[in-house]
C-alpha cells in the first residue's frame, strides 16, 4: 500500500520510509519461529503475514490480510 485515505478524512502514506503509519506485527508463532533461527540475517527477515496501518489522527488501524480489510477503531 502506498496511500489510503482514512474514514477520518486523513491520508495515510507509507510511501517515505521509515514512516509512522505502516506497523511491522507478528503473531506469536511466527516471532517464536523467527527467534529459533541461531543467526538473524536481516536480509532474509520475513515480512509479517498481515500488513497493518494506524492513523495517526483517528487511531483507527487497518489490517490487511488474505481475506480482505479489517478496520478497528477506538471505542468512545
Amino acid at each position: 500500500m502506498a496511500r489510503m485515505d482514512c474514514k477520518c478524512g486523513e491520508i495515510l502514506s507509507t510511501s517515505a520510509a521509515p514512516n509512522d503509519i505502516q506497523l511491522r506485527v507478528y503473531t506469536d508463532r511466527e516471532w517464536d519461529s523467527i527467534l529459533e533461527v541461531d543467526v538473524i540475517d536481516l536480509k532474509k527477515f520475513p515480512l509479517p503475514t498481515h500488513d497493518v496501518c494506524r492513523c495517526p489522527k483517528c487511531e483507527r488501524v487497518y489490517v490487511f490480510t488474505g481475506e480482505g480489510l479489517k478496520v478497528y477503531k477506538l471505542e468512545e
